[in-house]
């Protein structure tokens, strides 16, 4: 699993920044953090990853991130958005309009830079997305060989 995120004002990539060492600090967990104007997902875990992004304008998805979506969508395991309250509805809709059109869960929706409370519920997903993803690599090694014998 690694973490990407695109950031417009520095809000998300401070988010991201402390999800990382709050996974290290607290779980012993070193998750890579890309920037993903910068790199592409890696091979590591699969290429697997969580994008955390920023709504843009009217409650759109950022151009760059969905550029990037286009070309890297494989690896997609959750979204979270940023934003700010005063756009009403509109609020972190990008993150909607990403898990709906990819089929992957809104992780999270934050205001602005988010709090410690939306930290810890993104930790807690990644950190079940690590703990379960030997689990469901068995599983799915076991229903192939079911289906084989």
């Amino acid at each position: 699993m690694q973490l990407l995120y695109d950031s417009m004002t520095g809000n998300v990539q401070r988010f991201a920044r402390a999800v990382q060492a709050d996974l290290l600090t607290q779980h012993g967990l070193d998750v890579p953090l890309y920037n993903l104007r910068q790199a592409a997902p890696s091979g590591e875990a699969g290429g697997h990853y969580l994008l955390l992004t920023y709504t843009f304008g009217q409650g759109e998805i950022a151009p760059f991130t969905a550029a990037f979506l286009a070309q890297h969508s494989a690896g997609l395991r959750g979204v979270v958005a940023s934003g700010s309250f005063h756009w009403g509805e509109h609020f972190g809709r990008a993150g909607d309009l990403i898990a709906q059109q990819y089929g992957v869960p809104l992780v999270a929706r934050l205001n602005k830079g988010g709090t410690q409370q939306d930290r810890a519920k993104v930790v807690a997903w990644v950190r079940q997305m690590i703990t379960d993803a030997p689990k469901s690599m068995s599983s799915a090694y076991q229903q192939d060989n079911q289906e084989v014998a």
